[in-house]
């Protein structure tokens, strides 16, 4: 199976001798939305935190929860596992430099989770109970018309393998992984208390998803990030250094330094471009399915809403992870001969950091935001799976998908980092390229109804 996986990645992500397709393919579509939504990103933030606060929320709207809860549902299945061991194997790889890389990934992203996002608004279906669905698989058949429907099918059945993927297998194997070097519980029990409480959240659909990750997402992030800031304070004269590491390192690759190996240039792109991806999910098709629950008349009022997620997992929180971990020097340690990798780098960049105020202790924020970090997103992940599977197969399989998503989240646990990680990027990359294809063909009606909305008045809902 791991040679298979092996092999699939290698046409993905390193492409013989060239840059590889996938790499291309992201941030050239990223740069090219952007540029059609004349950098829509940039120049209305202050307008999609006015959305988030609610100003303009009308609860007679179409869909099923607001527009915090949306954005809180697509960041639960983002900011997770990709910020704390996802940013520590890019690292680990590519040297600092890969984090100038995952920052591209991240400023593109902002544009392509726009356009995305406001797509599955546009071409969403309203179901007779009033529930909402939509995504990819929608607007590809809806805005392609029926002939492009085998694209919508590709991308529904891609999005079925990642949620076991992307969402779930990587998710339970890091949790289950970091319990046990930090406390020494075995996989299995973890791997089944997990399974067990996701079960619970996911059996009662969207509705109770946004409502547990509107709660989750905000407290884990604070949580994490209060540490993380922490040691940047601690190690205030340190960061000068850090960003001459990282900006050097991405186009001039660090050689060998303690426990890492040395990377080359490529190498060094390719790992911050795919960590950027699981950090963020842009253009991946994933947060669509999320956001085109939210509760609006506007699509491309859900569209600047969707825009600020890169910039809270990305660009925030996944800067302030690589920032502790080259600060502390935790890329460069070897424990028992290995150097560090995944979620260990990241407790060990804790502990040392928070040393002066917590000892030996820091380490267990990490541990704590793992867990909550991985719940969210193996939580979300399951919408996005059984909205996916109810497109392909109608209503009568989501039950059967929710159970089959909860075993596999078992016996992920018990699986080997490697192949863990290789299957996730795996699926996350075949199912990207049928949502970048509809994105660059689609981009254009985006920009007319752009236009159409902002030429309007914008007043507070009474």
């Amino acid at each position: 199976m791991k040679e298979i996986i092996d092999a699939i990645n290698g046409y993905i992500w390193n492409w013989p001798d060239a840059l590889p397709a996938l790499v291309v393919l992201l941030v050239g579509t990223g740069l090219l939305t952007s540029i059609r939504v004349g950098f829509i990103q940039l120049r209305k933030v202050k307008h999609g935190i006015n959305v988030i606060r609610g100003i303009y929320d009308n609860p007679k709207d179409e869909g099923d929860i607001n527009h915090f809860q949306a954005l809180s549902a697509a960041l639960s299945a983002t900011v997770g596992i990709g910020n704390i061991a996802g940013v520590a194997t890019a690292i680990h790889y590519g040297g600092p430099g890969a984090l100038f890389w995952m920052w591209v990934t991240g400023i593109f992203g902002t544009s392509l989770k726009y356009v995305e996002c406001t797509l599955s608004m546009m071409y969403r279906d309203i179901h007779p109970d009033g529930s909402a669905a939509g995504g990819p698989m929608y607007y590809i058949v809806k805005g392609l018309g029926s002939k492009w429907k085998f694209m919508a099918v590709l991308f529904a059945f891609f999005a079925v393998i990642c949620s076991f993927g992307t969402g779930n297998t990587v998710q339970a194997f890091t949790v289950a992984d970091q319990f046990n070097s930090e406390w020494g519980i075995p996989h299995w029990i973890t791997g089944l208390i997990v399974s067990s409480i996701i079960f619970t959240v996911i059996i009662g659909g969207i509705k109770r998803i946004g409502q547990v990750a509107s709660k989750l997402a905000p407290t884990m992030a604070t949580i994490y990030v209060t540490g993380g800031i922490l040691i940047l304070l601690f190690n205030y004269d340190k960061i000068p250094g850090a960003f001459s590491e990282i900006f050097e390192g991405a186009f001039n690759p660090t050689a060998q330094v303690g426990g890492f190996a040395g990377a080359t240039f490529l190498m060094t792109l390719v790992w911050g471009v795919k960590r950027g991806l699981f950090s963020n999910e842009a253009g991946q098709g994933s947060a669509p399915i999320a956001h085109a629950a939210a509760k609006t008349k506007y699509p491309i009022r859900e569209g600047v809403v969707a825009m600020l997620g890169p910039y809270i997992d990305t660009i925030t929180i996944c800067t302030i992870t690589g920032l502790a971990i080259i600060v502390t020097g935790a890329w460069t340690v070897t424990i028992d001969g290995a150097p560090l990798n995944g979620s260990p780098m990241t407790s060990y960049a804790f502990q040392e950091g928070l040393r002066p105020i917590l000892g030996d202790h820091g380490n267990h924020i990490v541990t704590v935001a793992v867990f909550l970090f991985a719940i969210s997103t193996m939580i979300s992940w399951s919408y996005y799976g059984d909205r996916s599977v109810q497109f392909l197969w109608g209503n009568k399989a989501v039950l059967p998908y929710r159970v089959i998503y909860c075993i596999i989240n078992f016996l992920a646990a018990l699986v080997a980092l490697e192949a863990a990680w290789g299957f996730g990027d795996m699926a996350l990359g075949i199912m990207t390229i049928p949502n970048l294809i509809a994105i660059l063909a689609l981009t254009r009606k985006v920009k007319r109804e752009q236009n159409i909305y902002f030429s309007q008045e914008h007043v507070r809902f009474k």
